[in-house]
């Protein structure tokens, strides 16, 4: 945390993007690059974020401005084909695949809340991806990751930042593409990555305050990525749709 050192935050439009000014200074990334983004949405929100510190600046609270630094600075100096090949790979891992055998009342569970998303991510881009009760996993085609590689081709370097960030938060590239797509909500996506774990607070109880902010913590940055997602893709009609919801 710092002390907030600014009274207004604006946005300005440059020759690279769109500028966030905090009193008259310009915005700077972590490896001091200027701080751009290539929407103006996008920049309503980061400022909307710098706007809504009070006196010390949280900055575990600004998902958004992290994810434009990442894009950014591009830490691990990634390329596009990286970032998709590191997204496919989670399919490998994914939390909806994986499947108990015990307790029968968790694998029923499993079975009626996990199998419909499986379901729709075959049907919607023409895979399969099935699953397993071995520790092994499922054995996911080729074909199926080609699949995958190919429609996350058709994203930015930026929305695939967000896309990454979406999976690592839900350990799921399945429920991640369910969110993207507008198939399921983040708060339903949040449910089904924490199925395991809603199960055992239903049947032992929860750890009173740290169970309910884990949980609005997940939905925070599931619901920010997913949010950046959409705002770096090319569509102008996205874009205009969300700032009129």
């Amino acid at each position: 945390e710092r002390k907030r050192f600014y009274q207004n935050v604006s946005i300005s439009q440059g020759e690279g993007g769109f500028e966030i000014n905090l009193d008259h200074r310009k915005l700077k990334t972590p490896q001091a690059k200027l701080f751009t983004v290539p929407s103006e949405a996008l920049a309503i929100a980061v400022a909307t974020e710098w706007d809504s510190q009070k006196d010390t600046i949280k900055f575990y609270t600004m998902h958004l401005t992290t994810l434009c630094n990442t894009a950014l600075d591009n830490p691990t100096q990634r390329s596009k084909m990286q970032l998709i090949r590191a997204a496919v790979k989670f399919l490998e891992t994914d939390t909806v695949c994986y499947r108990v055998e015990e307790p029968p009342a968790l694998a029923e569970l499993q079975k009626n809340e996990w199998d419909p998303i499986v379901a729709w991510a075959e049907e919607r881009y023409n895979v399969a991806i099935g699953s397993s009760t071995s520790i092994l996993g499922p054995n996911i085609p080729a074909s199926t990751k080609d699949t995958f590689v190919n429609h996350l081709a058709s994203y930015n370097m930026w929305a695939l930042q967000g896309i990454e960030y979406i999976i690592t938060q839900l350990k799921s590239l399945i429920l991640s593409m369910g969110v993207i797509d507008r198939h399921i909500t983040v708060e339903k996506a949040v449910l089904l990555s924490r199925l395991e774990e809603e199960y055992q607070i239903q049947r032992w109880g929860n750890v009173e305050w740290a169970h309910d902010y884990d949980l609005c913590e997940l939905r925070a940055r599931a619901a920010a990525g997913t949010l950046f997602v959409h705002l770096c893709s090319e569509s102008s009609t996205v874009k205009h749709k969300l700032l009129q919801d």
